[in-house]
């Protein structure tokens, strides 16, 4: 019997998979060169979960409109369990409290 388990990705929508530089409540920004290759790519090994804080509706409707939608498996405002969470504003914890503080006081997201 054929193992079918794929390990979970939670992607983010904003500053991830598009040119984000500002919320906008009812506009998504345009995809980022070379997301849908990437996504494509992931969705061979992993489960894909978009996580975003933005409206279900536009959200799902940005994602048919750049035909992204078929790569995820969900979309949630919900941290769920899984493998790995891909956010442009996450900071990766390796068991040290004081490399974690440092890391948070130095932090800034690429696209600023």
């Amino acid at each position: 019997m054929k193992n079918n388990y794929k390990p979970t990705i939670m992607i983010d929508l904003d500053g991830v998979l598009n040119n984000y530089t500002k919320f906008e409540e009812d506009n998504i920004p345009e995809m980022k060169d070379g997301a849908k290759e990437f996504l494509e790519q992931l969705s061979e090994n992993y489960n894909l979960v978009l996580f975003t804080t933005r409206n279900m509706k536009i959200s799902v409707k940005w994602l048919i409109e750049n035909d992204i939608d078929k790569y995820f498996k969900d979309i949630t405002n919900v941290k769920l369990p899984a493998y790995i969470y891909l956010d442009d504003r996450a900071i990766g914890f390796n068991g040290n409290f004081k490399d974690a503080i440092k890391s948070i006081q130095e932090f800034k997201v690429y696209w600023k």
